[in-house]
């Protein structure tokens, strides 16, 4: 079956925000990130009896992803923080969900390889690379030295396990929950966009 949908998700320092652009740009699909989510999510927030309704859920999420293309979606995000409530983690869910409906995508954004596991049009991808490699690029990144650069990605990393665990119950991330996992030590950005899209053109 062919994927209309890509899920991208990585360790902070793995290089995917480029990959994720080379990949959505290669395939001619919208690329959805972290800030879109978070932004619907936020607008979202105003009214909560409607987060609570599904059907208007969705029609309130179709409304806002549509002003986001068309950019007249308001400037001031709000990003979400480890505190977001269960209407809004509905929300997120709706947004994920609505977005791989339409199809042609590449979503970069809050973990949607475990919001779309069961689909078969996803092809879930996970970047990653050893934590010296990214220290270095975090460090090159933030203009910090490598200590705190480090400290960073201890940080990044917690948050992201605990974010796993508290959405979607996922304790111990495993290679396994990809169908494509990919180490960019040595790997340009070009070369792992390949990878990519050739798994995205050419499925088993």
């Amino acid at each position: 079956m062919a994927y209309n949908v890509v899920c991208i998700s990585s360790a902070d320092g793995a290089g995917a925000e480029e990959i994720a652009r080379r990949v959505a740009e290669a395939l001619a699909f919208r690329l959805i990130n972290e800030d879109v989510v978070a932004r619907a999510a936020s607008e979202a927030n105003i009214d909560e009896e409607v987060v609570a309704d599904v059907e208007r859920r969705k029609s309130l999420v179709a409304r806002l992803l549509e002003g986001f293309a068309a950019g007249t979606a308001p400037p001031d995000a709000v990003v979400l923080g480890q505190s977001a409530s269960d209407s809004l983690r509905q929300v997120i869910r709706s947004v994920i969900e609505e977005t791989a409906e339409a199809g042609n995508v590449v979503l970069f954004a809050h973990a949607a390889s475990f919001a779309l596991a069961s689909r078969d049009d996803v092809l879930r991808v996970h970047l990653t690379a050893s934590d010296t490699t990214r220290q270095q690029r975090l460090a090159g990144d933030r203009g910090v030295d490598e200590h705190e650069a480090a400290r960073v990605m201890r940080q990044s990393d917690a948050g992201r396990a605990d974010y796993l665990r508290r959405f979607y119950g996922v304790s111990d991330e495993r290679p396994t929950h990809y169908d494509l996992v990919v180490n960019t030590d040595k790997l340009t950005t070009e070369a792992v966009s390949a990878l990519i899209v050739d798994a995205v053109k050419n499925p088993a």
